[in-house]
């Protein structure tokens, strides 16, 4: 755990300072090989022998990720929601998850599969209430998951409380991060035992990988078991993906600043808005969530908002459909700017306010994400 935040910067810019020791070249390479030779003795020559099980470029950007969220180690695999599965493989019949009831749709829907097929007990907690995590985290909980801030709605969880409440229950803490990388927030210091990105998202963020990763606090018989799991089911990412992905963190400062900056003067702009009923960002002092995310979110409040539209879901649709800078598409993080109207994208089980319009700020020029807005918004009378 000991780099220092204030050094982060520096070192993902410069790839953990790498320097190639056969060529002197400053740009990490890319290792493409899927299978390794062994020596005259029938030794593995570099300790690895298929890529299934770890492959140098994944290698490398599990340990510039491990020093970014100060864990232990980090595992990288081909998908979030592979990562994710690979973590929930290891929980047993008459396991007990305790969950936000609003939170990434798509693992919430294999949480209810696991309920459903495995005998996994699956408990919601409303995420806008910070007393209802700990009345749900009964003593015999295993896994206590939390997203903070919460998509699409941009409630703040307390990540010290959570994880008290996980630990005084047995269980252990995992933190969806991926709206708050470490730029921002590093919950393995706030008390979480793993953090979870989809790193397809902010980590990456140029859109081009697919990706999850998974950095733990203590590499302890879960976390062998998570690894053998990856191995077992061929959920490691790709070579070329974990290249890109290194790629992308070297901008990640860069990038969560431009795009935490744009968001705020966007949702300050838009709070007062005639045609908008609320602005749900946890940078804005009248967020219900501020003083926690002031304290948890250290360097910006990163990208995501929603406004919820005046008038109802039509009204919410419309605006959208009315929208030109913004790009009408799924995921979040990246350098353009995205519009979705989560409730259609969540379907049958979403909670969200049909109203709720989710916003990805990217780093386009301020001035012209507003009058984008203030187009689409006056189209609606």
């Amino acid at each position: 755990m000991g780099t220092n935040p204030n050094s982060l910067e520096s070192l993902v810019v410069q790839a953990d300072h790498f320097i190639d020791p056969r060529t002197g070249g400053v740009v990490p390479p890319l290792q493409p090989s899927t299978t390794f030779a062994r020596d005259s003795n029938y030794e593995l020559i570099g300790g690895l022998r298929y890529s299934r099980y770890g492959n140098p470029t994944c290698i490398q950007a599990e340990s510039l990720l491990a020093k970014l969220e100060g864990g232990a180690e980090a595992r990288v695999f081909g998908s979030g929601l592979a990562a994710c599965a690979s973590l929930l493989e290891t929980l047993k019949t008459g396991d007990r998850i305790v969950a936000p009831q609003v939170m990434y749709h798509g693992l919430q829907d294999w949480m209810r599969r696991l309920a459903k097929e495995r005998g996994i007990n699956l408990a919601f907690f409303d995420q806008s209430d910070p007393a209802a995590l700990a009345a749900a985290v009964a003593p015999g909980a295993t896994l206590v998951w939390i997203e903070s801030p919460v998509n699409p709605t941009w409630d703040v969880i307390d990540i010290a409380a959570a994880a008290d409440a996980a630990h005084r229950a047995g269980a252990i803490l995992c933190v969806d991060s991926t709206v708050a990388p470490p730029v921002t927030t590093r919950p393995l210091e706030l008390g979480a035992d793993i953090v979870f990105h989809s790193a397809s998202k902010y980590l990456n963020g140029h859109g081009d990988v697919l990706a999850g990763v998974l950095v733990t606090r203590v590499a302890d018989a879960r976390w062998k078991e998570i690894g053998l799991v990856r191995g077992l089911m061929g959920g490691v990412l790709g070579a070329f993906e974990a290249w890109l992905l290194i790629r992308g963190l070297r901008t990640l400062f860069l990038r969560f600043e431009r795009a935490s900056d744009n968001a705020l003067r966007i949702a300050r702009h838009f709070e007062c808005h005639p045609g908008v009923d609320s602005v749900l960002y946890p940078g804005l002092e009248s967020h219900p969530g501020h003083t926690i995310a002031k304290r948890q979110m250290t360097n910006g409040f990163g990208g995501m908002l929603s406004l919820c539209v005046r008038g109802g879901e039509a009204e919410a649709q419309k605006a959208a459909s009315s929208l030109k800078l913004f790009l009408a598409a799924a995921s979040l993080g990246g350098v353009e700017s995205l519009v979705e109207h989560r409730a259609s994208v969540e379907g049958p089980h979403s909670v969200v306010p049909k109203n709720l319009l989710r916003f990805s700020i990217g780093i386009e020029r301020v001035e012209d994400l507003i009058a984008d807005l203030e187009q689409a918004l006056a189209k609606l009378g």
